[in-house]
């Protein structure tokens, strides 16, 4: 995880829209969101995005875990990865996904030990096969961000 990433997180308090900032920097990304899981109501709650259309805002602002890409990171616990999204939802992406005009898209789990805190999803706007490492170290920083979620 890069300097500036650990630096935002040891904040208090956290601007979570400057950490995500940090992250979609980190991936040469264009997109990027942060949620929260509401344990009562098993909804990921958005925390912050970066340019995501305005009339999707209403799909993403609460995600109901296993919908979704972040939904489906979030049960599943591990990164999930789309290369293309604008030729192949993968099987877990919507279809207003597409109005993002994101390719590359990686969106992971934000774990505390074994309790899932959230997600954490950067874009792309060009095809991406995210490597083992990209999702090794999106994975750190999302359980980095977990503790303080």
């Amino acid at each position: 995880m890069n300097a500036a990433i650990t630096s935002l997180l040891s904040d208090s308090p956290i601007d979570w829209q400057a950490v995500l900032d940090a992250v979609i920097a980190e991936f040469k990304g264009s997109t990027g969101a942060l949620h929260r899981l509401n344990p009562t109501t098993n909804l990921l709650a958005l925390v912050a995005q970066r340019g995501m259309p305005p009339h999707l805002m209403p799909v993403i602002d609460n995600i109901p875990v296993g919908k979704g890409i972040a939904g489906v990171a979030a049960k599943r616990r591990e990164p999930v990865e789309l290369c293309n999204l604008q030729v192949d939802l993968g099987g877990v992406a919507k279809e207003g996904a597409r109005a993002t005009n994101v390719q590359g898209s990686l969106a992971v789990p934000c774990l505390f030990g074994d309790e899932l805190r959230g997600t954490l999803g950067v874009g792309l706007m060009t095809p991406h096969d995210f490597t083992d490492d990209e999702k090794a170290r999106l994975m750190e920083i999302g359980r980095a961000m977990a503790e303080m979620l």
